[in-house]
This record gives structure tokens, sequence and C-alpha cells, in this order.
């Protein structure tokens, strides 16, 4: 009997709670999460969950499974870049192609495995995969994440998550240019009804609202910055594909054939957050990697 904690992100809220765990724990069959919930042990808060429940932002959920599945997380040099770190938080930079946590069906090194090695201690409130993690980034996209090393510093991060204070502001390469130069895009996302892996705006998806702004643009293309007031799974990527405007090299919300070998050009360029210790308002800002810089000269963009 394997006994999992689970902790549900930003990207998490609204799922019915056996998508939840089908979701977190995507090597256990369909069969197995059934009879889990029919023999009561799916908790929170001791009190047994029905399959249906829509789970909430920081809901924390037991479950216990029979399974072999186990992972251990190694601590490994990653050589990672921190823009600053005390004994409350890090800022640590999240190159491209890089997971940021592992899966019981991701098992290679993340970004947490290099946290463990870097770091001498990270907050344990969401768990065993995911020590640390307060929000994430795809694994294609580059840029700046957060981290709790304690506890306390978790929980800060959270409410401040929830009452949309942590400035999120990202830079992105999208087809097509704009008219406008800037705009708001308040959509709900949920999940595909067609593929169930992707998001999608739909009607009954949780609301989504992303800022944009025109940095340049070309007949074709456009360097776009976009700050983000909610934070649900892909949001930028399903939005600027919604309003005529998908990222460039996106292989799921994007225009075939994919460009390039890399993955969207999404960057998470700048984190601003209140100190959970100090209430000092602390900002970072870390440049694109250099084939985004690459790319936007064959582009016409660094004009």
């Amino acid at each position: 009997m394997k006994k999992y904690i689970l902790n549900v992100t930003e990207h998490e809220i609204g799922l019915r709670a056996d998508v939840f765990v089908a979701k977190l724990l995507d090597s256990i069959t369909r069969s197995q999460i059934k009879k889990v919930f029919d023999k009561k042990e799916v908790l929170m808060d001791g009190i047994p969950l029905k399959p249906s429940y829509l789970v909430k932002f920081d809901d924390e959920i037991s479950i216990s499974i029979e399974t072999d599945a186990k992972i251990e997380i190694t601590p490994v040099n990653l050589n990672l870049e921190f823009l600053y770190e005390d004994d409350d938080v890090a800022v640590v930079y999240k190159p491209q192609g890089m997971v940021v946590h592992p899966a019981v069906s991701f098992k290679d090194v993340t970004l947490v495995n290099g946290l463990k090695f870097a770091l001498n201690h990270l907050s344990d409130i969401n768990g065993d995969l995911r020590p640390g993690i307060v929000h994430r980034i795809d694994k294609d996209t580059s840029g700046l994440l957060l981290v709790a090393k304690t506890n306390r510093a978790h929980e800060s991060i959270v409410l401040q998550l929830q009452k949309k204070t942590v400035k999120r502001v990202y830079e992105a390469i999208c087809q097509n240019a704009f008219e406008e130069d800037s705009g708001t895009i308040k959509t709900p996302i949920g999940r595909d009804e067609i593929n169930r892996l992707k998001m999608a705006v739909t009607e009954d998806g949780k609301i989504a609202v992303t800022h944009f702004k025109v940095v340049k643009r070309h007949a074709e293309y456009s360097l776009v910055e976009c700050q983000l007031e909610t934070g649900r799974t892909h949001q930028i990527r399903v939005h600027m594909q919604y309003i005529g405007h998908p990222i460039l090299g996106d292989p799921v919300y994007g225009t075939k054939p994919v460009y390039g070998t890399t993955g969207q050009f999404l960057h998470a360029k700048t984190i601003g957050f209140i100190h959970p210790v100090t209430q000092e308002y602390l900002e970072f800002t870390k440049e694109a990697p250099e084939v985004f810089k690459t790319t936007l000269d064959k582009l016409g963009l660094n004009d």
C-alpha cells in the first residue's frame, strides 16, 4: 500500500477529484482509481471524497493505493542559476526543455532534483514529488520560478497567488502581426472536449485573464509581452491561439508544420512578489535564452 499526498496547484483548480488523481498519478488505471474512491481511500481532512468533487486551490488530498510505483528524488547537480536565495525563498531559472517535478509516469531528472542538491531545505506542503514547488511552467517554456524553502513561505506565496498579487511577465514570439498595441483576453479555460490532454476555451472552464502588449511586429510574426492575472494550465498558449496568434514552435496549440525543434517560444521573464517574512516587494528579471534571441534575428524582430 502506497500513500500519496497530492496538493492542488492553480493549474488544477476545478478538476473533478477523479480526474485530478488520474492526472497526477497517470500510471494508475481508471479501474484502480474507481476502486480507491469506492473503498473511500481518497480523503481530504480525513473525510472521503466523491469522484465528482471539484478540487480547489491548495486542497490537500491523500490517497492510499496498491502500487509498486516508487519515486526516489535523488539530489543532482544541475548547475542551476539562482537569481535570489535566502532562508525562506529562492528564485531559480528553469532552462527550456527541463521538467519542473517528477511524476509517477516521469522518473527522469527534473528541476526538483537540482533544487534538492542546491538548497538545504524545501517546503513539504506539496508532498514528496513537488518539494518547494508553488507554481510551474511547461517543460519547453524557459524562465523564472519562485521556490518556497519553508512551509511558512509556501503558504504566503500561495495566498499571494490566490489574491493575484504575484507579478508574472512572459515574452512570446507569436504568429501573425497584431492590429492592436495591447489588450486583455478574458475567457474561461478548461479541458478540450475532444483531446483531454489539451486545454481550450470552453464555456464550463475557469475564467482566465491574460494582459498582452505588442513589443515588436512584423508582417508574419510579433514579439509580445504577456502578464498573467490568473494561472491556468497552458493559459498563454491557449489564449494566443484563441485570438489568432499562436505561439511560434508550439507543438500542441501552434500551426503545422511546427517551427523549429525546441518547442514554444515562450519565456517567463519577470517575477515579483512580497517577501513572506520581510514584507518587502522583490522583483527579478531574466532575459530569454540564446535560441529565442537568434530566432528573433531570423524573423526580423530585432531590427
